[in-house]
C-alpha cells in the first residue's frame, strides 16, 4: 500500500484541508478531512511517534507541541560540558565529517567541485590537510561566532562552551571559510556564494545549515536566534526563519549528518534532534511540513475515529474502545524501536494483555474497517505506556 500526502491549496491559518490519496494496486480513495490547524498538529505528532527513534528520547515527552515541545528538546540538549575543548574538534571532524565515499577524506562544508583546479570549490579533502593555508581546510563556526549575542569569544585550543560545540562545526576551506566570514545566511539556488553581501551556502548544504541553526536556537536560546544568523521573514509569531523552515524541508538529512550524531553524543553528551527528525522543527514552529523520520503513519489516512485506550499506564490489561461504528480488525504492538512485539485479531471484549511486556513505551495500532461503501482499512496509533 502507497500513500501520498497532497496539500491540495493554500488555506487560511485558521484551517485547511488534507487530502489523502491511497493507493492500493489500482484502486485509489480519495479522503477530504477539514481539521483546525491547532487541532491538527498534536494529533498529527502522536500519529508519527515512530520506528526508528533513538533511545536517546526515551525520556522527552514527544507528544508535546510548539514552544513547550522546543522547551522539552531544551533541556536534553543543555548539557554543561566543560571538558570537550575547540582544539578536540580538530580530532573529532575527522570522524563525524569522514567521506562516505572516501574513508582517507573529511567532507568540506560549502564545497561543491573536486575536478575544476580551484582548492576553494573542493567538497572533499585528505583528513591530514588541516591547517591555515591554501588547499588546507579548518573549522568552519556554521553560526558564526560574532553573530551570537554576546558574542562566543576566543578559539584557543583550549576553549570550550559554546564556542567549541562540535554540532556548530564543521570543516571547510580555509579559503571558503574566510570568503563566508561571518555573512548571514539567505536565499539562493546552485553552489555556495556570496549573494547581495549575504551567503548561501549551496544545495548540498542548506539542509545541514537549517538543521544546525535550529539546534543553535534550540540548545543556546536568545543568544542564538535564527535572526542573528540568517535573513528573512519568521514564521508567524515564532523566532524561527521561514529561510529554515524551506531549506529543512529541500534538502533531506544526509549521510554524512547522520553519522554525525551517533558520535557526539558519545564523546560530546548530547545529539542534534532536528537531524534525527525533522519534522520536530515543523511541531514546534510550523512552516511547510518536514521528513518524519519516525513515523509509524505519517502518510497514513486520518479519520473521524477516535479510540481510548484505558488503563494508561497499564501492567496487565489494555483495553481498546472505539468511539464510532467502525469495526477494529486487529492489534498490533510496537516497541520503540519499531519491532513487532505483538499481532492479534481485535475481539468483541476488546483488549490485550501486556502483562508479560517489559516496562517502557510502545505504540499501539489499531487497525479498522472505514465506514461501509469502502474496502480499505484505517490505522490509528496510540503511544502507550507498560510498567
Amino acid at each position: 500500500m502507497i500513500f501520498h500526502w497532497y496539500k491540495k491549496k493554500k488555506y487560511s491559518p485558521a484551517n485547511r484541508v488534507l487530502t489523502v490519496f491511497i493507493s492500493h494496486c489500482c484502486n485509489i480513495i480519495n479522503l477530504n478531512y477539514t481539521m483546525n490547524r491547532f487541532l491538527l498538529i498534536p494529533i498529527l505528532f502522536i500519529a508519527q511517534l515512530t520506528v526508528a527513534q533513538q533511545p536517546y528520547y526515551d525520556d522527552v515527552d514527544l507528544t508535546l507541541t510548539g514552544q513547550d515541545l522546543y522547551l522539552e528538546l531544551q533541556d536534553k540538549i543543555d548539557i554543561n560540558n566543560t571538558t570537550f575543548t575547540y582544539n578536540d574538534v580538530k580530532d573529532a571532524v575527522k570522524v563525524t565529517d569522514e567521506d562516505p565515499e572516501n574513508n582517507a577524506n573529511v567532507l568540506l562544508i560549502y564545497g561543491y567541485n573536486d575536478n575544476d583546479g580551484n582548492c576553494t570549490t573542493d567538497r572533499s579533502r585528505d583528513k591530514d590537510d588541516f591547517g591555515g593555508g591554501t588547499c588546507e581546510y579548518n573549522r568552519e563556526h556554521t553560526f558564526p561566532r560574532s553573530l551570537a549575542n554576546p558574542p562566543m569569544g576566543g578559539t584557543s585550543s583550549g576553549t570550550t562552551g559554546i564556542g567549541a560545540d562540535p554540532h556548530n562545526l564543521r570543516p571547510s576551506d580555509v579559503q571558503a571559510n574566510g570568503n563566508r566570514g561571518n555573512k548571514k545566511f539567505i536565499s539562493g539556488s546552485g553552489n555556495a556564494g556570496s549573494v547581495s553581501g549575504a551567503w548561501y551556502p549551496g544545495d548540498e548544504w542548506k539542509g545541514d545549515v537549517a538543521r544546525i541553526m535550529m539546534y543553535m536556537y534550540t540548545r543556546y536560546g536568545d543568544r542564538c536566534l535564527p535572526s542573528l544568523a540568517g535573513n528573512g521573514p519568521k514564521e508567524g509569531t515564532t523566532d524561527m526563519l521561514k529561510l529554515f523552515l524551506q531549506w529543512n524541508v529541500d534538502d533531506p538529512v544526509s549521510e554524512l549528518e547522520d553519522q554525525r550524531n551517533p558520535y557526539l553524543e558519545n564523546e560530546y553528551g548530547n545529539r542534534n534532534p532536528f537531524i534525527d527528525n525533522p519534522v520536530l522543527a515543523t511541531i514546534i514552529w510550523g512552516g511547510p511540513q518536514a521528513e518524519d523520520r519516525w513515523g509509524l503513519l505519517s502518510s497514513e489516512a486520518f479519520s473521524n475515529e477516535v479510540i481510548n485506550i484505558h488503563p494508561n499506564p497499564a501492567s496487565e490489561k489494555i483495553w481498546i474502545q472505539s468511539s464510532t461504528a467502525t469495526r477494529p480488525e486487529r492489534y498490533v504492538l510496537f516497541d520503540i524501536t519499531g519491532r513487532k512485539v505483538l499481532q492479534q485479531a481485535a475481539t468483541e471484549e476488546g483488549f490485550i494483555d501486556v502483562s508479560e511486556f517489559k516496562s517502557g513505551i510502545y505504540l499501539l495500532q489499531v487497525i479498522s474497517y472505514l465506514p461501509s461503501g469502502t474496502a480499505s482499512a484505517i490505522k490509528t496509533t496510540k503511544k502507550i505506556v507498560i510498567k
